[in-house]
């Protein structure tokens, strides 16, 4: 359902039973999946694959050159999985050469005003509040939640099921299954409710809590905690999950616990 006062590239590939609303413009290079809804006022840019049964809010910019004076004007994407959507006046930014995509998985709700900048990649699932700004390079697992006006470093990882306080600054990375909050940003807990809502047992849940315990809640180092991980608890996907995000992290982990208000 193409409006009369909206403008659709005649390069693009728009599939069927899509809605774009008047005074969008479209331009060539893009895609759009079936059962997508495009708001009025939404600008989609060359680059953009967009899954099906999205839904656009008006004002959002997708697939916008990235910011970063680096670019030269390479080929790259922005890509939105199905089911996802993107609120009022939301940016996403494409790829540069670093990865050649920004990418935001499936069933992901992206509110308004956020900014998606260049080469991020978002899993399945994730929820990011009104305002958050994503830097350059950010990595977003499945199911993590960001609070509003959260500004998240270049280069940091957010692991799975983490939730990340509103207004946080967020410059180390953040584990899978824990919940950051604080200035400096530091570990209060484990996302205990978001695990159990998505169908965690009781005992793995106290699993992934004493690992963090050992990890934050001790005086060790992160060497040696990660070692004690290791040989005193039994090998599991989420303790193996664990371990290596804390070891691959060249940014290094948020503070632990400390206990102050």
């Amino acid at each position: 359902m193409n409006q009369p006062l909206a403008y659709v590239h005649p390069g693009a590939k728009i599939a069927k039973n899509v809605v774009i609303e008047p005074f969008t413009t479209i331009h060539n290079n893009v895609e759009i999946g079936e059962g997508t809804w495009i708001g009025s006022n939404v600008t989609i840019m060359e680059g953009a694959r967009i899954g099906k049964n999205c839904n656009i809010f008006p004002g959002a910019v997708i697939a916008a050159v990235p910011q970063d004076l680096k670019f030269g004007g390479e080929d790259s994407l922005a890509i939105i999985g199905d089911n996802t959507t993107i609120r009022e006046c939301v940016t996403v930014n494409r790829g540069t050469i670093a990865s050649g995509q920004t990418k935001i998985g499936k069933n992901c709700l992206v509110m308004a005003t956020a900014h998606i900048a260049h080469d991020c990649h978002i899993g399945d699932n994730a929820i990011i509040v009104n305002g958050v700004a994503l830097a350059g390079h950010v990595t977003v697992g499945d199911y993590a939640v960001i609070g509003g006006l959260a500004a998240i470093h270049q280069f940091v990882s957010i692991g799975d099921h983490a939730m990340i306080s509103g207004g946080s600054l967020v410059r180390k990375d953040v584990p899978p299954y824990t919940k950051a909050a604080k200035e400096p940003l530091s570990y209060v807990g484990i996302n205990s409710v978001g695990l159990r809502r998505r169908g965690f047992s009781t005992e793995k849940i106290r699993e992934i809590q004493d690992i963090y315990r050992i990890l934050f809640q001790k005086t060790y180092n992160t060497t040696q905690a990660l070692g004690i991980i290791e040989a005193e608890m039994e090998a599991t996907p989420e303790r193996d999950e664990i371990i290596l995000f804390v070891r691959n992290s060249p940014r290094g982990v948020m503070k632990g616990y400390t206990g102050s208000v």
